[in-house]
């Protein structure tokens, strides 16, 4: 079925970006001398920055306010998206491709705007999409198809000729579960959860680089 619309993912999707939230809280710790637990990565998964905050000052001494040290975390976040993210390699390619043969895209992220925004003009990815939607914006999570449907109809087709392109389990879920196509790409971050993943989506692949050497194509 011919391709009229793509909702593209930033995160670990056009950008290789998920280390910015993956390493934040050890690369943080580092900054002040102290050398981060081996477990900090799940035992902050479930906490916001500031309750992460709370908890570096207690367990680390971190001599910074709780407001600091969310300030100092927000800014480290910036610098890596206005400075240094890449995008993800190959896919320069692929949107060249979907742009020449007349499909229209999307951005979906939960990144905030002005810093999507920069990232995306830094890299010149920018120039394949029509807009970008945020999660606030849409006034939901990934949880929740919102995202997808607000942009659907920004694109304006339906369903069957829209493809969304998710790494992340719980967006295929939804995505999926609305009724939408999706293309998975592989991330590290995902890496355990991949059969699932794979099962949820149309299509999977590991890098846009092998996707062009396996000679695939989305009609």
């Amino acid at each position: 079925m011919r391709l009229l619309g793509a909702i593209f993912d930033m995160d670990g999707v056009l950008l290789d970006s998920n280390y910015i939230w993956r390493d934040l809280g050890a690369r943080y710790l580092r900054s002040h001398g102290k050398e981060p637990e081996a477990d900090l990565r799940s035992l902050l998964q479930p906490l916001t920055m500031e309750d992460t905050a709370v908890y570096f000052r207690s367990h680390y001494q971190i001599p910074r306010t709780e407001a600091e040290i969310v300030q100092d975390m927000t800014d480290m976040i910036r610098q890596e998206y206005l400075l240094h993210a890449p995008a993800k390699a190959g896919v320069d390619k692929l949107l060249s491709l979907l742009k020449m043969s007349g499909v229209t895209m999307y951005v979906a992220t939960a990144t905030d705007r002005p810093l999507a925004e920069a990232a995306l003009r830094r890299t010149d990815l920018a120039r394949y999409f029509k807009g970008i939607m945020t999660c606030a914006e849409a006034g939901a999570s990934k949880t929740s198809p919102k995202i997808y449907e607000k942009c659907l109809t920004r694109l304006r087709c339906d369903k069957q000729h829209c493809m969304v392109f998710e790494d992340s389990l719980h967006a295929i879920r939804t995505a999926s579960g609305a009724g939408f196509r999706v293309t998975a790409v592989y991330d590290e971050d995902s890496a355990a959860v991949q059969e699932e993943i794979r099962s949820l989506s149309e299509y999977w692949i590991r890098s846009y680089d092998d996707w062009f050497e396996q000679g695939g194509e989305f009609n």
